[in-house]
């Protein structure tokens, strides 16, 4: 609960690159996010439009309380008091206090608070999406300077073996096809290190926008150096559990639950047009005239006041009842149910849809765990298939052909590996957010 209260409630500060941690862990960036991200701090002034239209709706429930006031100047021939006089004011200060109007004033304040219920939900939903993105794109900064660090190594593979043909070729023990061919190796594996590093740059664009990382003077990146391993960590979700906690927890269901009670206080809102309107009020009125002759005068708040001027108290009650409206409240009435059907049917298509995105992601980590065994094992059998078609070369009974295949599978063993980690902790992440779980970075 208090994460959530942090994630919430977090001021969204103006983005500044200075505040990025150098380097940048996946805890500092997602902390980072959740103060700048673009989408976080819209859905924060969204909330924030709903406080003010409860602050609106909660007021007609108390009095309300105003000052009017007229000073007019005029000729004396045309004046309507006695004696006729020349300028005449009146200043009035009146409380009204609604007592009662059908249940709609109350039903308002009610619905808009409900309203700013379902907004702080839609926050939630946008700080999931938010986090989650930002945790995927940290994982392909990472998956992606991997693959650079794959390729490299791929690249000084084939430099020593280009080596070796070198030195055996001199020694006269190969051709000087084995040397072209590990030439040729060597240059074929340059693209696939170009391409693994602007890949890389990409990822590091994509998780600054993420973070909401505007770029520095001239345009110039400002991103820190991306700090972060992916490494297996084992998880023990259940479908079951997953489906049962998304139910409880997922801030979309949330949300369309407050709109449906929303939804029900506006057919009350609405319905409240059927009934009259009583409220009762309360004023004192100062009202003189000026601008003839006779009588002693005074001044109050800068105008004359005669002998002759007059103030006193009013109280009252007053109601209106709209006995016929030509069907505008019928309408409105029809217009607030059909409202409220259409959360009804929001909300069991979006039970749906969380459903079977809960079954969809358990299904996919399922597929993750499987790939990272398969690919674990992979990487060590290559690698010592690299040794075996190495150590034969050298002692001429294997070709330099048998080295180089046994190269190129270990490259793309080494690249599923990290693929495949890079699926299993997305594939969690994903699993954490379609059962409406907090971040793990965060959740605590």
């Amino acid at each position: 609960m208090k994460s959530w209260i942090f994630l919430l409630l977090g001021a969204a500060s103006a983005a500044s690159a200075a505040e990025l941690p150098s380097p940048l862990d996946l805890k500092g960036a997602l902390l980072y996010a959740v103060d700048h991200n673009y989408p976080i701090r819209l859905a924060r002034e969204q909330v924030r439009v709903q406080e003010g239209i409860v602050l609106t709706s909660s007021g007609q429930l108390l009095p309300n309380v105003g000052a009017t006031g007229q000073y007019v100047r005029n000729d004396t021939s045309i004046s309507q008091t006695f004696p006729q006089s020349s300028e005449t004011w009146q200043i009035q200060l009146k409380a009204t206090q609604t007592v009662y109007a059908g249940g709609g004033v109350t039903a308002g304040a009610r619905a808009a608070k409900l309203d700013k219920q379902a907004a702080m939900y839609d926050l939630q939903t946008t700080i999931n999406n938010a986090l989650l993105d930002v945790r995927t794109r940290f994982y392909s900064v990472i998956l992606t300077k991997e693959k650079v660090q794959v390729q490299e190594e791929n690249i000084k593979l084939y430099e020593r073996q280009l080596s070796d043909a070198q030195n055996q070729f001199h020694a006269g023990s190969v051709s000087n096809f084995e040397v072209l061919r590990a030439r040729v190796a060597l240059a074929n594996a340059q693209p696939d290190l170009i391409t693994a590093r602007n890949d890389y740059r990409i990822a590091i664009e994509q998780l600054r926008q993420s973070l909401g990382v505007p770029a520095g003077p001239g345009g110039i990146s400002v991103m820190p150096e991306v700090a972060g391993t992916l490494d297996y960590v084992g998880s023990d979700f259940t479908l079951e559990s997953s489906l049962a906690t998304a139910r409880d927890h997922r801030p979309e269901l949330l949300r369309l639950g407050k709109l449906t009670d929303a939804g029900q206080q506006g057919v009350k809102q609405a319905k409240a047009g059927y009934l009259p309107a009583v409220s009762v009020f309360a004023a004192y009125d100062w009202n003189g005239a000026g601008g003839y002759a006779g009588g002693n005068s005074f001044a109050l708040l800068g105008f004359p006041i005669s002998e002759g001027d007059t103030n006193g108290w009013l109280l009252g009650v007053q109601g209106t009842w709209a006995i016929f409206d030509g069907r505008a409240t019928e309408g409105r009435v029809r217009t607030a149910r059909a409202q409220l059907e259409q959360a009804r049917l929001n909300q069991g298509s979006t039970d749906l849809s969380v459903d079977v995105e809960v079954r969809q992601a358990f299904s996919t980590l399922e597929e993750a765990k499987e790939l990272v065994g398969a690919t674990g094992q992979t990487v060590a059998q290559a690698t010592e298939a690299l040794r075996l078609a190495t150590e034969r070369f050298h002692v001429g009974s294997a070709t330099q052909l048998d080295v180089l295949t046994s190269q190129v599978a270990l490259t793309q063993a080494k690249t599923n590996q990290v693929q495949a980690n890079y699926n299993y902790l997305v594939a969690v992440a994903t699993m954490r957010k379609a059962s409406g779980l907090t971040d793990a970075s965060l959740a605590n």
